[in-house]
């Protein structure tokens, strides 16, 4: 059987923090707010992941009410995702950041190379920009949106 799964995940802006997507720091002045790490892209494939197995939410999971998962390196998070597909199969992954800036197409290639390694399949990263609307067009934080499926 195969079974698709849909995740979604956003972050606003934050001053001090590093900015992390698909397990790789972005040069950029400002990272983004969160309990952990607060890497969009990773939250938003595990989120697909868990929905194509069934198997809830990030938030059900790794919930940011528990200190254990304060600062958390998302990709650790992402290998303990993994760990709960029971045996499925990542067949492929799809995902948008959104986002003004930094522009992503300079990072791109390091960041399939880091998630593949974990999924195991090389992820369809891509970037797009809010074009001026919204807290995303404001430059206000990133938002990312992925598929994942399952066999």
């Amino acid at each position: 059987m195969t079974r698709s799964g849909i995740g979604i995940d956003s972050h606003a802006f934050a001053p001090g923090r590093p900015l992390i997507l698909g397990g790789v720091t972005i040069p950029h002045p400002q990272g983004l707010a969160g309990h952990s790490d607060a890497d969009v892209l990773t939250h938003a494939i595990i989120d697909a992941l868990l929905g194509a197995a069934g198997l809830g939410d990030i938030g059900r999971h790794f919930p940011d009410t528990d200190e254990r998962f304060r600062d958390a390196d998302s990709i650790g998070l992402l290998q303990e995702t993994i760990a709960r597909l029971e045996g499925a199969e990542i067949v492929h992954v799809d995902a948008t950041v959104m986002m003004e800036r930094p522009k992503l197409s300079p990072h791109r290639e390091a960041i399939q190379t880091t998630l593949a390694t974990y999924l195991g399949v090389t992820p369809n990263v891509k970037a797009t920009t809010g074009e001026g609307m919204g807290f995303v067009g404001r430059g206000e934080g990133v938002a990312a949106l992925a598929v994942a499926t399952l066999r």
